[in-house]
């Protein structure tokens, strides 16, 4: 990408750029120092508040949401969390990707993925031959006898109104699928990047243009008040590369547009380490950053636990079970829960580091 070129286009965008707080200031440092050689552009430092600008195309001194505001940007996201516990009148299971309940459709056995446990046996639908399980009580059809323990994996449904989905990624899969519960960032949005997982781990694979984030949205209907949360991979952390985990909630993808909320956490413990809250707009590199948080409490290492929630307007974001930062916006009301990476790649050594990072389990429930 011609960094000349594209801060000339931003310049001529809807609004001045302006970078808040000191993340911003460091990633400036980072990625941009060809760029505002090459156009004169410079920073204007901003104030770091709640509320914020819009978004417009990419701003390549300050990375994927930090493009033209103060707490104003764009952003992906990511989700995780824990396994399913069963099924209202479903086959219960001990990981795999198994039912917490909600209604099947009955009939056809699933084919993907490692065999379910078992646990109560169904009172309908075709037996299980493992993958993913997409409900509780079936319709119809025989009853499910269990099968060959499971691994990990993902689970779908609910019960009283609450529908569950939560995965350990036992499978191979680029991109993920798990059986039809996911779409993703390329595949279905065109302009983001897929994510892709291998037993045991799920990873974006964002590289080159900014903004592009390795994204993946839950299929299927969606309460709104919901909750993301996942467990955190990440190893050889470099602050250069930006690396993200984000949860999504409230969100949306189809051909050239993304929208919901998306809350980032940097994959470093340094000082330059920051969580974000977003909003997406809708096209590429059009985004609001609702709140920022920078320092090394807010960046995460391997094991630590994510999780976001957003109960009517208020979006919360936690930390290893602690409250880190919470915000309110009313612009979206429904969408689904997912997940997303991050990763800039003006730093060459960037490249090829997406596995670097990402999530190896993951829990999405909707309300």
């Amino acid at each position: 990408m011609d960094l000349h070129a594209v801060n000339i286009r931003r310049s001529l965008g809807s609004g001045s750029a302006k970078l808040v707080g000191a993340a911003r200031v460091q990633r400036a440092l980072w990625i941009s120092t060809s760029a505002l050689a090459l156009c004169g552009c410079g920073a204007e430092p901003g104030d770091n508040g709640s509320g914020a600008t819009n978004g417009s195309v990419d701003d390549l001194r300050w990375r994927h949401r930090h493009a033209s505001g103060g707490v104003a940007g764009t952003g992906g996201a990511a989700t995780g969390g824990l396994t399913g516990n069963g099924g209202v009148g479903g086959t219960s299971s001990t990981g795999g990707i198994s039912s917490t309940g909600g209604a099947s459709t009955g009939g056809a056995p699933s084919t993907g993925g490692v065999p379910n446990t078992g646990g109560a046996p169904s009172t309908g639908g075709a037996p299980s031959t493992g993958g993913v399980s997409t409900g509780g009580a079936s319709t119809g059809g025989a009853p499910s006898t269990g099968g060959a323990p499971s691994t990990g994996g993902a689970s779908t449904g609910g019960s009283s109104g609450m529908r569950t989905y939560s995965t350990k990624f036992p499978l191979t899969e680029n991109p993920i699928s798990e059986g039809g519960n996911w779409i993703n960032g390329q595949t279905t949005g065109i302009d983001w990047h897929d994510v892709s997982t291998t037993p045991g781990l799920a990873i974006g694979h964002e590289q080159g243009a900014s903004y592009t984030d390795g994204t993946a949205l839950l299929t299927g209907t969606w309460g709104p008040n919901q909750t993301a949360e996942a467990v955190v991979h990440s190893i050889n952390q470099k602050d250069s590369c930006f690396q993200e985990v984000e949860l999504r909630l409230r969100s949306t993808l189809s051909a050239h547009v993304c929208t919901g909320y998306e809350i980032s956490f940097k994959a470093t413990k340094t000082s330059s380490a920051y969580m974000i809250i977003v909003r997406w707009n809708g096209p590429l590199g059009n985004f609001t950053i609702l709140k920022e948080a920078d320092g090394a409490q807010y960046g995460v290492t391997e094991g630590d636990v994510v999780k976001a929630t957003i109960v009517g307007n208020v979006i919360t974001a936690y930390l290893n079970g602690q409250q880190v930062a919470s915000v309110t916006d009313d612009v979206y009301t429904s969408g689904s829960p997912g997940m997303g990476f991050n990763l800039e790649t003006s730093d060459s050594t960037c490249f090829g580091t997406n596995g670097d990072y990402g999530f190896t389990s993951y829990t999405a429930t909707g309300q």
